[in-house]
């Protein structure tokens, strides 16, 4: 709402269009994809590979730090196994969380006021070298994909309930799961049983190079995107060139959003302490120097180019460890735990306006 100005003076304006015109200066207009608004949600990963650390003390204090922090979701990883890409068992392995300890971390996190989006993944045992993943899954033949199909729903399924029981806000119902999503009627199904379990928002999170030719967008009630975009090729980029590299990007997101006419949500985002950081977010490094500054410059021009976007409805940093120890200057990994990027999510997470909201489409 705006306020023009006439030829009276302040003092003969009414207190309560002196109200309207404040408030107009503080809430920016929604868009008009909807009329059910909720907060935008600031988000971190969470995660473990092991299978009890989630109902640790040193879990609680690192989800207590993540509050102080200004983090209001966490997305919590929970992984199940499948051996090859052609596999059709997806199996529990000793690195997949126990149910006990899902169901405390959620509680612990609602306790703390932190709002929850289960996560489920598969991973493979083995990757052929580190040259396959999730998103290569895939078969030759009907028989198998029905057969894997059947196996992921069961999977899926199980922890869909466990978001119910527990009133988990969110629910991924996959993750990078690029070649299967051409099977559009086998997810479809999916999410419909899902639907049956579970009452709370739906999103599937699509890999950076995957969401647009995933089909099943308006089952569900946030479109998802790992958002590891390459920003930079250049060997040292400044903040500036970095902000560049994300306008590419956001200007194709803007275009599929209206599109599709469903909220975004940035389902994972990081960035390694590494100089390959700008040019291969994804990858994950194993040798070299750590580099946490070049970390903190790409969380910062996330921040100011993607961040105030009124499509994004949530983002979330891949990731915070367990351990309120873990990360620091010589990391040469993703976590943002006691490096720059901390301190550069906090002010950002905290001095972001509270009445920051997004209009969503109306939910089913």
């Amino acid at each position: 709402m705006s306020v023009r100005r006439g030829k009276k003076s302040l003092k003969s304006i009414s207190l309560t269009v002196i109200a309207a015109f404040l408030v107009s200066l503080v809430i920016p207009s929604l868009p008009s994809y909807g009329d059910a608004v909720i907060p935008v949600q600031k988000g971190m990963c969470y995660a473990t590979w092991e299978k009890d650390t989630f109902a640790s003390q040193y879990s609680d204090l690192s989800l207590e730090k993540l509050s102080n922090l200004g983090v209001e979701y966490i997305s919590l990883i929970v992984t199940r196994y499948q051996d090859s890409t052609s596999s059709t068992e997806i199996k529990i392995t000793e690195q997949t969380p126990s149910d006990e300890s899902i169901k405390h971390v959620i509680k612990t996190a609602h306790k703390l006021g932190i709002k929850v989006m289960l996560k489920p993944h598969i991973d493979l045992i083995d990757k052929y070298d580190g040259t396959y993943c999730r998103s290569d899954i895939g078969f030759s033949n009907e028989k198998d994909w029905q057969t894997w199909f059947k196996s992921y729903k069961n999977f899926i399924l199980h922890y869909a309930k466990i978001a119910e029981k527990l009133n988990v806000e969110i629910f991924c119902v996959g993750t990078e799961l690029e070649f299967t999503t051409q099977r559009t009627d086998l997810w479809r199904n999916v999410i419909f049983q899902v639907k049956d379990d579970y009452k709370g928002k739906l999103v599937y999170a699509a890999n950076w190079d995957e969401y647009p030719k995933v089909e099943f967008w308006q089952d569900l009630d946030f479109v998802g995107i790992d958002a590891y975009f390459p920003l930079s090729y250049d060997t040292n980029p400044s903040l500036e060139d970095l902000k560049k590299g994300w306008e590419k990007w956001k200007s194709e997101i803007e275009v599929f959003q209206a599109r599709v006419n469903k909220p975004v949500i940035f389902t994972e985002i990081g960035y390694s302490s590494s100089a390959i950081a700008p040019s291969a977010p994804w990858q994950v490094v194993t040798s070299g120097n750590s580099d946490p500054d070049i970390q903190a410059k790409c969380y910062q021009a996330f921040f100011e180019t993607v961040w105030p976007s009124m499509w994004l409805a949530g983002v979330y940093w891949w990731k915070w460890d367990t351990n309120t120890k873990a990360g620091g200057a010589s990391n040469r990994q993703f976590t943002p735990q006691n490096k720059p990027a901390e301190r550069v999510l906090e002010a950002n997470y905290k001095g972001f306006r509270a009445d920051r909201s997004v209009a969503m489409a109306k939910m089913k």
